[in-house]
């Protein structure tokens, strides 16, 4: 299997993942004409696009969205209150008839050779879904806009070869800056996004012999930076209560608005 960030922030996100023989992306919060010039940075191009997987409307993730449908006729797949959400975007433009297929956390399906099972995650949006995504005996995670986390969540992600994970804010850049009292609240609140801390929390619990890549993303432009979020994950997985240290598994920062590296697994 193949993953890579096109680009991972609190301005944009749009991640590829695929097969062989299949090619999806997981949300694209990013112009059309930035996508098209990722895909082209890792040798695709957006006709070799099998579908575009939502995760919630939130424009950081939905931004090219309407562009991309209309030029290449890709196939999108999100759960119905988001597709709802997707549509009262005006600035989006009409999308082709027929676009849109309706998924539902906990029940998987498939495109082309790929299995993917969505899952219900806790943020302030109409209906949002992570999702884990198989070929064979291979599986990558893509875990962004957790309010927390809990068995639930841990479950799904358990046995992954590989996982993009949101390491958003620290918490106490967050707490002494610009933003106003409720845009805090939010962020810190169940229906927010992980802070440094929690992701490497979660990461302690999902740690395996078979791990072979991490990538943080999503991080706050205002409230992180990557060496910060890189340091606090690592130290909490290292300290934390399991068999590993952060040096036994590759950890990376996604990049904000470059493609980072090609993962295969």
């Amino acid at each position: 299997m193949k993953l890579c960030s096109i680009a991972s922030g609190s301005s944009g996100n749009c991640i590829f993942a695929g097969s062989e023989s299949t090619s999806i992306l997981i949300d694209a919060g990013i112009s059309g004409k930035r996508v098209e010039n990722g895909l082209n940075t890792l040798g695709y191009t957006g006709k070799d696009l099998d579908g575009i997987l939502v995760t919630h409307e939130h424009s950081d993730h939905i931004k090219g969205l309407g562009v991309l449908a209309r030029r290449l006729q890709i196939p999108i797949y999100a759960t119905p209150r988001t597709i709802d959400a997707i549509l009262g975007h005006s600035s989006l433009g009409k999308f082709p008839e027929g676009i849109f297929n309706t998924i539902s956390a906990d029940e998987q399906f498939e495109i082309g050779d790929l299995k993917i099972d969505p899952f219900a995650i806790s943020h302030d949006a109409a209906e949002p879904v992570g999702y884990r995504i198989s070929h064979e005996d291979r599986s990558v995670g893509i875990a962004t806009d957790l309010g927390k986390y809990d068995d639930y969540i841990v479950g799904h992600l358990q046995g992954l070869d590989a996982l993009l994970l949101e390491a958003n804010h620290d918490v106490n850049m967050l707490q002494v800056g610009a933003y106003p009292y409720h845009l805090k609240q939010r962020i810190l609140s169940d229906r927010g996004h992980l802070s440094n801390y929690s992701a490497g929390h979660l990461l302690c619990e999902l740690l395996h012999d078979g791990m072979k890549e991490i990538v943080l993303g999503h991080l706050s432009k205002e409230n992180n930076y990557e060496a910060l979020a890189f340091e606090t994950v690592c130290s909490e997985v290292t300290m934390g209560d399991n068999p590993y240290k952060s040096k036994d598994f590759h950890i990376v920062v996604a990049k904000r608005d470059d493609v980072s590296d090609m993962i295969q697994v």
